[in-house]
């Protein structure tokens, strides 16, 4: 008995350092990744808390050495003016009807395009989506000029023109300034990131089990059939993901709306214009031409006023948006 106590010891021993070493390696990656959510917190949360202690802070208390976060004396009169200078209501209404107009077009679109690429085989498909690739590391600032002409005068195939010849009227539309600069590039596929967007539903469509459309098939379902029926309702995770990514996109968009839309205001250009704003004033004079701290207290209540409809969104829709992300396969 004695020698089988010993053996038992003996046994123990590696086993014994094998847990230990292993206990101290899970210790030291939670103090890794706790280091490192910490980390990624601070860096996405830093601009949204100074954002709201600029907000509400009166100018003077920015060159204050006593006034870390906590203003002394918290004032709305930012907020206040920021929504006359950039008629807030109005342009948010305007963004607003925008952004889902087109968010929904191109989440239909893309479906349907990422779906034909996903089940169908056709001659030239590998050949079609690097083009779709390509789009996507494709700045479109490289196509301003020629989409600005398209919209100036548009005429597919110089239809419209051969009529005007023959008829001596007017018949090119003048898309500039309309909404249809938003709306008919989401409809043909080709709105804002519409690439990555076909590249997502192509990914999930492929990780959908085929026995789903086989199914459909011998129920008699046609092609089109089978994907309103059956693949777009199974679809909704990523759905939910294109039209968040889409939304957020065309909110924030700058060079679009102010290459096209000319004098509609949308966020983005009202933010931009606020410094220059004749409401936005101190002490009689406008901010233009006077203390950039008085300007800067204003320009961060005017971002917050921008970025809060969005933050309201996904504090609703932010369940789901994880659970949809998980679906459709973009981690990892």
């Amino acid at each position: 008995m004695l020698f089988g106590a010993a053996n038992r010891k003996l046994n123990a021993g590696p086993g014994l350092v094998y847990r230990t070493k292993r206990k101290g390696a899970q210790a030291a990656w939670s103090v890794f990744r706790a280091c490192l959510l910490i980390g990624a917190s601070f860096v996405l949360l830093y601009p949204v808390l100074y954002m709201l202690s600029t907000a509400i802070k009166p100018p003077k208390e920015l060159t204050d050495p006593s006034v870390a976060w906590i203003a002394k004396n918290p004032t709305w009169d930012n907020i206040q003016q920021a929504v006359r200078a950039m008629n807030y209501f109005r342009t948010l209404l305007t963004t607003a009807a925008l952004s889902l107009c087109s968010s929904i077009c191109q989440v239909m679109v893309c479906m349907m395009v990422g779906y034909g690429f996903a089940r169908f085989r056709f001659r030239g498909r590998g050949f079609v989506f690097a083009l779709v690739i390509f789009t996507i590391i494709l700045p479109q600032q490289t196509l301003s000029i020629p989409m600005y002409l398209n919209y100036q005068n548009l005429d597919f195939l110089g239809i419209l023109g051969f009529l005007e010849e023959k008829l001596g009227t007017d018949l090119t539309p003048n898309l500039l300034g309309t909404v249809w600069v938003y709306i008919l590039p989401a409809i043909l596929g080709m709105g804002l990131r519409s690439g990555l967007f076909i590249f997502i539903f192509r990914q999930f469509f492929r990780g959908m089990p085929k026995e789903l459309g086989d199914a459909a098939r011998i129920d008699g379902c046609g092609a089109f059939q089978t994907f309103a029926r059956v693949m777009a309702p199974n679809a909704s995770g990523a759905i939910l993901t294109v039209f968040l990514f889409s939304m957020v996109w065309y909110w924030n968009e700058y060079f679009f709306p102010q290459m096209y839309l000319g004098g509609v205001q949308v966020m983005s250009t009202s933010l931009a214009m606020l410094r220059y704003s004749p409401l936005l004033k101190h002490n009689g004079l406008n901010l233009a031409s006077n203390d950039p701290y008085q300007y800067a207290t204003k320009l961060q209540a005017g971002v917050l006023l921008s970025v809060l409809p969005l933050l309201i969104m996904y504090i609703f829709l932010q369940r789901y948006f994880t659970e949809s992300i998980e679906r459709t396969g973009i981690v990892g």
